[in-house]
C-alpha cells in the first residue's frame, strides 16, 4: 500500500544554503514554464511536458543561466510534471488555475531515487549530502520518492513515498454510530456524546492580530520585517498543527470504537460563503474531519457511509418520522408535534443519520433528492 510519512530534518548551515538553491531553482522553472506556456497559448499554440523539457535543456545552456546546473536536475524536472498535474486539475475541473509559487510561501523540491540514497537510517540527497532526520515512526520498505519541504517559518520536513504493508484490522466492535458536524460542537454522536470544537483560529487570534499589525508597521524586505514575518508564520502553523493534533486523536477514536460510522456529505465550499459563518466553518475544517474519517476507515477495516446532503435530518423527527416545514439554526431544541418527543436538534439530526445509513442509502448522484417515503417506511407508514 502507498503511504507517506513525514518526517522532521535538521539541515546544517551549508545544507541550508544547498536547499536555498534547489527551492529557487525549481521555483524559477516552475514559473518560467507557466509563463511559457501562458505565451504559447496567446500564440494559438500548445505546449505540453515534453516540449517544456526541451526548452528547459536549452534554457540551461543559455548564457546567464548556468547557475541551473549547480543543483540536481531531478528536482527542476519535477517541477514540470507538478505543471503538468497543475494543468490537468484545472482543464478536468478539480482545481484552479496554476498561479506562480512565491518565495515567502512554502518551498518544496522532489527527489526520485536516481538523486537520493537510504541505507540503514541514513538518507543523503545529491548535492546536498546526509540529513539529519528525525525518525519519529518505523518504516520496512525503501522510499521511492523523496520531498524537502521547507515552512514560512523556517521549519524544514521530509516526506517519503512507501510501499507498507497495510496496517492491521481493528477488532469488530459490532458498533454503529452517527456523526452531526456542527460550529459550539465539532461533532455530536447518535449516542448522545459530544466531541469539543477546540476553535484553534479563536484561542490564538489576539496574539496572531497583534503580530500582523506588528508586521504591517514594518519596511516590507527588511530585516525586523523577516523576522516578524516568521513570527506570524509560527502562530499561523500553530493553529495548524493544533487543529490537526485534534482532528487525528478524534478521529483515531471513532474508527477504534464503531465499525458504521454515518456522516452527511457536506458541501464546505459552499457553505464558506456564508460571510458571518466562513471563518468558523474553515476553524472546524469538516472536510479534514471527514477526510481522516474515509481514510482510517479504508485502513483498518471499518465502513464509512456518507448519507445525501439534502437529507432533512434536523428537522425530522427520528421518533416518529415527522418532518417539520422549517426549524431556524436559532432553535436548538424541539418537540414533535406529531409524537410529542423532545428533541436536541443535533442529537436528533445524528439519529436521523445513522437511521438513514442503515437504510443502505448512500450518497446520490449530484443535486437529487431525498426520497419522502424513507422516513415513513421506518415507522410503518409506506
Amino acid at each position: 500500500m502507498k503511504v507517506r510519512y513525514t518526517y522532521r530534518i535538521y539541515p546544517t548551515i551549508s545544507q541550508k544554503q544547498a536547499l536555498a538553491k534547489v527551492f529557487g531553482c525549481t521555483r524559477y522553472v516552475y514559473n518560467w514554464a507557466l509563463r511559457e506556456r501562458e505565451t504559447a497559448y496567446k500564440r494559438g499554440e500548445k505546449m505540453n511536458y515534453n516540449q517544456s523539457s526541451a526548452a528547459l535543456t536549452i534554457l540551461k545552456k543559455s548564457p546567464g543561466f548556468e547557475w541551473l546546473n549547480e543543483v540536481s536536475c531531478v528536482p527542476t524536472q519535477q517541477a514540470l510534471r507538478h505543471l503538468q498535474t497543475a494543468y490537468t486539475n484545472f482543464f478536468e475541473g478539480r482545481a484552479k488555475y496554476p498561479s506562480a509559487k512565491k518565495k515567502r510561501h512554502r518551498q518544496s523540491a522532489e527527489f526520485t531515487a536516481s538523486s537520493f540514497k537510504y541505507e540503514n537510517g541514513i538518507l543523503s540527497l545529491a548535492k546536498i549530502g546526509p540529513l539529519k532526520v528525525r525518525w519519529s515512526r518505523p518504516f520496512t520498505s525503501k522510499p521511492t520518492t523523496v520531498t524537502v519541504t521547507k515552512t514560512p517559518s523556517g521549519r524544514y520536513y521530509v516526506s517519503l513515498i512507501l510501499d507498507e504493508p497495510a496496517p492491521v484490522h481493528y477488532p469488530k466492535t459490532g458498533n454503529s454510530i452517527g456523526i452531526d458536524l456542527g460550529i459550539n460542537k465539532l461533532a455530536t454522536l447518535s449516542n448522545g456524546e459530544t466531541i469539543d470544537n477546540l476553535k484553534s483560529t479563536k484561542k490564538y487570534e489576539k496574539r496572531l492580530a497583534k503580530a500582523q499589525r506588528t508586521l504591517s508597521r514594518k519596511t516590507k524586505g527588511s530585516g525586523r520585517w523577516n523576522r516578524q514575518r516568521i513570527k506570524v508564520a509560527r502562530i499561523q502553523e500553530k493553529i495548524a498543527d493544533t487543529r490537526k493534533d485534534h482532528l487525528n486523536k478524534v478521529t483515531t477514536d471513532l474508527v477504534k470504537r464503531f465499525d458504521l460510522i454515518a456522516v452527511e456529505d457536506l458541501n464546505v465550499k459552499g457553505m464558506v460563503k456564508n460571510r458571518k459563518l466562513a471563518k468558523h466553518i474553515s476553524d472546524a475544517s469538516f472536510g479534514t474531519f471527514v477526510s481522516m474519517l474515509d481514510y482510517k476507515c479504508n485502513w483498518r477495516g471499518k465502513r464509512l457511509v456518507k448519507i445525501d446532503r439534502w437529507y432533512p435530518s434536523s428537522k425530522t423527527c427520528s421518533g416518529c418520522g415527522h418532518k417539520l416545514a422549517e426549524l431556524p439554526l436559532s432553535i436548538r431544541s424541539w418537540q414533535c408535534p406529531a409524537c410529542l418527543s423532545e428533541h436536541d436538534r443535533d442529537i436528533n439530526a445524528a439519529r436521523n443519520i445513522l437511521y438513514f445509513s442503515a437504510e443502505g442509502h448512500s450518497v446520490p448522484a449530484r443535486g437529487a433528492t431525498v426520497r419522502p417515503c424513507i422516513v415513513r417506511a421506518r415507522c410503518g407508514e409506506a
